[in-house]
């Protein structure tokens, strides 16, 4: 007996270590309600049977609750705005990290008073002295372990940049060059950015209109983009774009074809660049461009990508890659070091949104100069998405080498060409002031500048509250995605990627032009029989799970007689419920 209750308190013990989320219980009320038997949920989750029941007794109060993701406990009379405060909070935290930026205890309880104190200041009927928040510690401690944030928080004061680090690293770096042999034309950094594609200067009269236009939604006109090019700055990899919107109306409105893009277009409802949007463009973008480049240019087929440790960059990138480039090796920069060596940040993205500011003023210019549209009707229904995508193309083509080469000069200096003078620096803000009084716009040098920092800038609470909207609609979705996951059978799905590894191959052997064939059917493989092939392994994954607890349930039910060395071979923590 004594073996029994000890394997028994052991599984025990890593069930606690996981709690039920509020997703997961409502994950759970959708599959029984699907016609999946109490016990098989109880299996599939790591539960008691009576856990499972109490959950669906709870069934109508959980369906109606509305808490921020990641929550485990449903308390009572809880203020809405405090649910709200802390919706937005992980909203805004996931942005911080994304960024690499680091928080704290007290940071992330500022950001939580200053949220409870916007949000209550927009309620209708707000008195003038609005509720005071305190976001104390026993607060602090609550969001903690109803949300599971603990990875995200750090203790203490706010890394600033890592000096020593970051010189640390520039040793280990030429060093990986010197050794491994690689050219500047070998060598490259991605980067991504925020862009408000629609955001003018604060002071302009068409900034002030728009934000008081009912319906006004600034997140509407974000975009994320991620640039690279090598340490030459010969070669320009073609940006990735991430958008809230795969269809925009203006792309059927002007008969857009996505793959004739000058970027590669994708779309979430955060316009986040996720991990699998980045080996997307790793495989599909980068590596075909660096391979013909390589080869047009007599080069050794090896490259070096080096990009900074955000979370859409996963380590053992190399994993994902298609086999034909796995010349490609990736070194990471080291945390709190972006701001002192990461070449695209080195003023290159910086001259991209002058540049792109400088498109914006000068086609507002020409639709005033040149027709008889006023600067208010083209802002109003002439300026879109697509009109946004040709001065993106315009502003990364006026991002010059030199520009490029210079940008890797406080991590590879001997890479940066010489020249008899440093170029003048540019007079794009000049242009830009010069372009915006003709117009009759109030601008200086100094609301270009702030503007181009503006991108950057953490969300306002109207933002997040409209992005919060975004990943509730979009979460809606995902939940009828998973219910046509549900119907479709793991046969249905290893008989069809089956069928296509053999169709691939069959036209890579009989077509009569082999490089077309290998390239469309890497196109294909990686955008629509990806996503089937990691469903298939997330079921492979959960199977043995369910075969290794049932196999744990029987052998705690069967006579100790067998001992405890064989219950402890049976007991190997494979996976961490």
């Amino acid at each position: 007996m004594g073996p029994k209750k000890t394997a028994a308190a052991a599984e025990a013990s890593e069930r606690k270590k996981e709690k039920v989320t509020l997703e997961m219980k409502k994950e759970i009320i959708r599959k029984h309600d699907g016609g999946m038997r109490v016990t098989d949920l109880a299996r599939e989750y790591g539960r008691n049977p009576s856990t499972i029941g109490t959950i669906l007794k709870m069934r109508e109060k959980i369906l109606a609750t509305d808490a921020a993701k990641g929550v485990t406990r449903i308390v009572k009379n809880r203020p809405a705005v405090l649910e709200e405060v802390e919706k937005l909070l992980l909203i805004w935290l996931e942005e911080k990290q994304r960024a690499g930026d680091t928080v704290t205890e007290a940071v992330i309880c500022e950001k939580a008073k200053a949220l409870h104190a916007d949000l209550i200041r927009e309620q209708p009927g707000t008195s003038a002295e609005p509720e005071v928040f305190k976001a104390s510690r026993g607060w602090f401690d609550r969001f903690k372990a109803r949300s599971g944030i603990h990875s995200v928080v750090r203790h203490g004061e706010a890394a600033s940049s890592d000096v020593p680090a970051a010189e640390d690293f520039a040793l280990e770096f030429l060093e990986v060059v010197k050794t491994e042999g690689y050219g500047p034309q070998q060598v490259f950094n991605c980067d991504e950015t925020g862009l408000f594609w629609k955001r003018m200067p604060k002071r302009t009269f068409l900034t002030q209109e728009e934000a008081k236009l009912p319906g006004h939604k600034p997140m509407k006109d974000r975009l994320t983009l991620l640039f690279c090019a090598n340490a030459s700055g010969d070669l320009k990899i073609k940006p990735l774009l991430v958008y809230h919107s795969e269809n925009p109306r203006a792309f059927k409105k002007h008969k857009v074809d996505k793959e004739r893009l000058s970027v590669m277009w994708r779309s979430n409802s955060k316009a986040w660049v996720t991990r699998v949007l980045f080996v997307d463009w790793v495989n599909l973008a980068f590596g075909p461009a660096v391979k013909q480049y390589l080869l047009d240019n007599d080069l050794p087929l090896k490259a070096l990508l080096l990009m900074d440790n955000a979370p859409a960059h996963p380590k053992g990138l190399e994993v994902d890659l298609l086999e034909e480039f796995s010349f490609i090796n990736i070194m990471f920069l080291p945390p709190n070091t972006t701001p002192l060596l990461q070449p695209m940040d080195q003023q290159v993205i910086a001259s991209f949104k002058k540049l792109y500011t400088k498109e914006l003023f000068r086609r507002c210019f020409e639709v005033t100069d040149c027709t008889t549209i006023t600067l208010r009707e083209f802002w109003k229904d002439h300026f879109d998405i697509v009109t946004c995508l040709k001065m993106i193309t315009t502003a990364w083509k006026g991002i010059s080498q030199r520009n490029l080469n210079c940008a890797w000069r406080s991590l590879w200096p001997d890479c940066v060409a010489p020249s008899d003078s440093d170029a003048p620096e540019s007079t794009v803000v000049q242009d830009i002031v010069a372009l915006g009084r003709t117009m009759g716009l109030e601008v200086t040098e100094e609301d270009v500048c702030e503007l181009v920092e503006e991108h950057d800038h953490e969300l306002t609470t109207q933002e997040l509250v409209e992005l919060q909207s975004e990943v509730a609609q979009e979460q809606a979705s995902l939940e009828e995605e998973e219910a046509t996951e549900e119907r479709l059978s793991s046969k249905e799905l290893r008989d069809i990627c089956q069928k296509w590894k053999e169709v691939q191959a069959f036209a890579e052997r009989h077509h009569p032009d082999k490089h077309v064939a290998h390239d469309q059917a890497n196109i294909f493989d990686t955008t629509v029989m990806l996503p089937l092939r990691e469903l298939l392994k997330r079921r492979m994954k959960q199977q043995t799970m369910d075969r290794f607890l049932s196999k744990k349930q029987r052998v705690e039910e069967e006579p100790s007689s067998s001992g405890p060395q064989s219950l402890r071979k049976c007991n190997v923590p494979f996976f961490d419920f």
